[in-house]
């Protein structure tokens, strides 16, 4: 659930609530393709309950799972920042429901909101930072640990992230 908490600790409660009138709730069936590598992606996800697979194609005909994403992860980022087609395939592999913003509406949102435009852009750079602290800690030895030294205490992302699974849930 980390990278959803970097996200919400930055954002106000009025950026919420346009994540919530702006996004969707999309159901993700087990087996069925969220993001397709190399395919251009039309929206941003936030993962609010299952499971994914993240793959990369060998070249060889076979696809290698290179991670597993769950609650509380964020998916469809890199091509977002860089606007260039995934690297990676994102398969649901139980039934999931994601949390949709489709590119259009957030740019617009990033070009109109100067304080929203700061406040998301500076979070997907904790997260991408974060995401890039742990590879590397991992490539360096072989105990994989979460990077804590960015963030000391994420306590309101968690509670923002509980508020917004509510929100969405009409509670």
């Amino acid at each position: 659930m980390q990278n959803v908490l970097y996200i919400l600790e930055e954002l106000n409660d009025d950026d919420i609530d346009w994540m919530v009138a702006c996004g969707c709730t999309e159901e993700i069936p087990t087996g069925a393709l969220l993001i397709q590598q190399g395919e251009e992606v039309d929206a941003l996800y936030f993962v609010l309950s299952g499971t994914f697979t993240v793959s990369v194609s060998t070249g060889e005909g076979q696809d290698k799972e290179i991670a597993k994403l769950s609650t509380g992860d964020v998916v469809g980022e890199m091509s977002f920042v860089d606007a260039r087609p995934p690297s990676a395939t994102v398969t649901a592999t139980s039934n999931s429901l994601v949390l949709s913003i489709s590119r259009q509406e957030l740019t617009a949102k990033l070009q109109l909101d100067v304080g929203f435009s700061s406040r998301f852009h500076r979070a997907l750079v904790l997260l991408l930072s974060s995401r890039l602290r742990l590879m590397m800690g991992q490539l360096g030895d072989d105990s994989p640990r979460f990077e804590t030294a960015i963030r000391d205490d994420l306590s309101i992302a968690k509670v923002r992230f509980d508020w917004l699974l509510r929100r969405l849930r009409g509670g």
